[in-house]
């Protein structure tokens, strides 16, 4: 077991009818149980993350008084005012049902802190505390990952660069994946970001 695949928060808030729905969402899901059932069948790791916020999130509009969309300070750090999602056992939080979750070996959960929000499957934003992500990976001696889910301008983008931090080769999956877009380029700039810091962009083909 080499290379593991990264399903990043692939959640019912996220898509299609979902409180912070990303535009196209559900287009991906073919495109990540192909690859899901490819890691399998390879024998290869597939791990998924959950946003796993308590209600009481401070990154939620609802709780700073801010305004969904707009840009505030949290702990220190910029933050984005989201609306209430993925709410710790609450439908939103599910992953969506037509996506493979029989064959997840793993769920790393992220966001679980009221205090700081947490884009990164790696680390929160303030760097203060790990997720298991880390320990899991080098606990099977994996050194490639493959990144695909939601959002590109946000979780998916700062897990590949934590990941080429920690040391280990990235691929982000650019037909698997969909962006916000809170500006039209987000999701643009973001590829170009993480090709900067050597995270390699492919399409789901290129996969073998």
């Amino acid at each position: 077991m080499k290379r593991a695949l990264l399903v990043v928060d692939i959640q019912n808030d996220f898509c299609e009818g979902g409180s912070l729905a990303v535009t196209g969402a559900s287009e991906i899901i073919p495109v990540v149980n192909s690859l899901i059932q490819k890691f399998k069948a390879s024998g290869d790791l597939v791990v998924a993350t959950k946003d796993w916020h308590p209600k009481t999130h401070k990154s939620f509009a609802s709780n700073s008084g801010g305004t969904v969309g707009e840009l505030g300070e949290l702990e220190g750090l910029p933050q984005v005012w989201w609306p209430d999602h993925c709410v710790q056992n609450t439908s939103g939080s599910d992953f969506h049902p037509k996506l493979q979750k029989d064959y997840i070996d793993v769920v790393v959960y992220k966001g679980t802190n009221p205090d700081v929000d947490s884009y990164s499957t790696f680390f929160d934003n303030a760097k203060r505390e790990k997720t298991n992500l880390d320990d899991i990976l080098k606990e099977k001696g994996i050194k490639s990952i493959y990144i695909v889910g939601l959002a590109t301008d946000y979780c998916v983008k700062f897990s590949a660069l934590d990941g080429i931090d920690i040391g280990y080769d990235v691929y982000v999956v650019e037909d698997g994946c969909r962006g916000v877009n809170l500006s039209p380029t987000d999701s643009r700039n973001a590829i170009k970001e993480m090709k900067l810091k050597g995270v390699k962009i492919i399409e789901s083909i290129d996969i073998q």
